[in-house]
């Protein structure tokens, strides 16, 4: 390897850690809402130098978590209730056009197989008891599988690219409220009833039924919506949310802005 090329690595890998850090930073509440982010502080507290740092904080504008600011350099986002709806929505959208893509184009029994396989992951993980910590991160690890697989089976290098997007919206992934519902009363009959809806998309996927797919990972994720519904009437599940600090209240706040 070149002296140039591992440069290139060592820039790249201090990137990283920095988007890593100063992601955990924000989601942790360390770096709160409207908190304006400084290189040369985040370089002090990090140890990270300020060229990865710069590159990470256009990573993290990229996916909603900061803006910029008038007097330069980046704040941190709120949220309002109003855009974390719409980033769901968008997310469903997506996947709803991702599922429809797949049944009409066709998808192999390799790309079937592998979506079942995370239906009957899923299945047994709420079948085998209490869903305690390892449990429930099985289920979070099998159902990101199951909409990474789904967004692949589309056939589409666009619409995976987009789907991406739409999950790296604050709080729109399959999983953003997924602790939040895990947490609730009814977990194990809303967790089921959501692979159910996992297991009736395969089955349109299977018959070639794109408009049933297609509105079946609409509604599915009115899920979330509900999530986001539970989490505004009651403020004490938000610490179960990563970056909940971010959501804003009450839920037709708008977003912080100065």
């Amino acid at each position: 390897m070149t002296s140039k090329a591992r440069q290139g690595e060592d820039g790249g890998s201090q990137t990283v850690r920095a988007l890593l850090r100063l992601r955990e930073m924000i989601l942790s509440g360390q770096l709160p809402a409207g908190e304006r982010i400084a290189e040369p502080a985040v370089a002090e507290a990090t140890g990270i130098s300020r060229t990865p740092i710069r590159a990470a904080l256009i990573r993290l504008q990229e996916e909603g978590l900061i803006e910029p600011i008038r007097s330069g350099g980046f704040r941190v986002r709120a949220f309002s209730a109003a855009e974390i709806r719409d980033a769901i929505e968008v997310r469903g959208v997506m996947e709803g056009l991702a599922a429809r893509l797949a049944a009409e184009r066709g998808v192999g029994r390799a790309a079937l197989s592998v979506l079942q396989g995370c239906v009957r992951e899923i299945d047994d993980l709420l079948a085998s008891g209490e869903l305690d910590e390892a449990r429930f991160a099985a289920y979070v690890e099998a159902n990101a599988r199951f909409h990474d697989a789904l967004a692949g089976a589309s056939g589409s290098e666009v619409v995976q690219r987009q789907v991406v997007r739409a999950n790296a919206l604050p709080f729109a992934s399959a999983n953003g409220f997924v602790r939040v519902q895990a947490a609730s009363a009814d977990a194990r009959r809303t967790l089921t009833i959501a692979n159910a809806q996992h297991a009736a998309v395969i089955e349109a996927i299977a018959q070639r039924e794109g408009g049933r797919a297609e509105a079946l990972m609409r509604e599915h994720a009115r899920i979330a919506h509900r999530n986001l519904e539970h989490v505004l009437d009651n403020p004490a599940v938000i610490g179960l949310i990563p970056g909940g600090c971010l959501i804003q209240g009450p839920r037709d706040a708008a977003p912080v802005r100065k």
